[in-house]
């Protein structure tokens, strides 16, 4: 009966950090890209940037957040996934962690990007069209990430955990369905961005992200709320 009680109070927990974590992942990605505002968009971002720097930095330990809560979620959902399908189970990790340093390499860029417009502001004679060109280097390198992390691998990660809870009955079916119905749309649309049919911040990026965003919102409160369900459909544990 002890470890009974253990155990629900194990799953209870584990779906809140989970819930909690999902809703942090898409705040601090959010705040992260208005905080980058002045360095990203514009035509004197060089001058923004350093006019900004504060703002710029927080934006970065914003998305450190995102990382550290995306690959969070994984590690946390793990332990019952992996109880209907060990090696779907192991990719969803997998490719949290790919999303992830592909968003830590889009930080690295900005900052870097941070390091040349503060040069540039310091500078008393700069090569302004070497600086331009730098700084539209840096900025691309943010914009594929944006593109290969959050969209591309963002569509694979939820279509793994979604497909394991519509099996397993670990949440209503309502919710992986939603989940499933969104990876393929923010796949498609970083498909579509990638061969240039419409551009990242646009309305069709936006509408095909926006299944996949509810999902995730849906989930988090569903798992803060209810938790896993008690009698999820678990097969023996197969590793493939």
């Amino acid at each position: 009966m002890e470890k009974t009680q253990q155990s629900k109070y194990s799953s209870t927990l584990a779906s809140k950090i989970a819930g909690i974590l999902f809703i942090l992942a898409a705040v601090s990605s959010i705040v992260g890209l208005l905080l980058y505002d002045p360095i990203l968009n514009g035509p004197d971002y060089l001058v923004q940037g350093a006019a900004h720097g504060d703002q710029v930095v927080l934006g970065a330990v914003m998305e450190l957040i995102l990382v550290v809560s995306a690959v969070g979620t994984s590690i946390t959902m793990f332990p019952y996934l992996r109880k209907y399908n060990q090696t779907l189970a192991l990719g969803h990790v997998f490719f949290r962690f790919m999303e992830a340093v592909v968003i830590v390499i889009g930080i690295v860029g900005v900052l870097s990007l941070l390091t040349l417009s503060r040069d540039f502001a310091a500078a008393s004679a700069p090569d302004a069209a070497a600086y331009q060109a730098s700084g539209v280097l840096l900025k691309a390198i943010h914009d594929w990430t944006f593109l290969l992390g959050p969209n591309f691998m963002l569509g694979i990660n939820t279509m793994l955990y979604s497909y394991i809870f519509y099996k397993s009955g670990l949440v209503p079916r309502f919710i992986p369905i939603l989940g499933m119905t969104g990876a393929v749309l923010v796949f498609s649309a970083a498909l579509f961005e990638m061969f240039g049919v419409f551009e990242q911040l646009s309305v069709w990026g936006a509408l095909l992200s926006l299944p996949v965003a509810a999902n995730e919102m849906i989930l988090a409160v569903w798992l803060i709320a209810k938790g896993f369900s008690k009698s999820p459909h678990y097969p023996a544990v197969r590793p493939a």
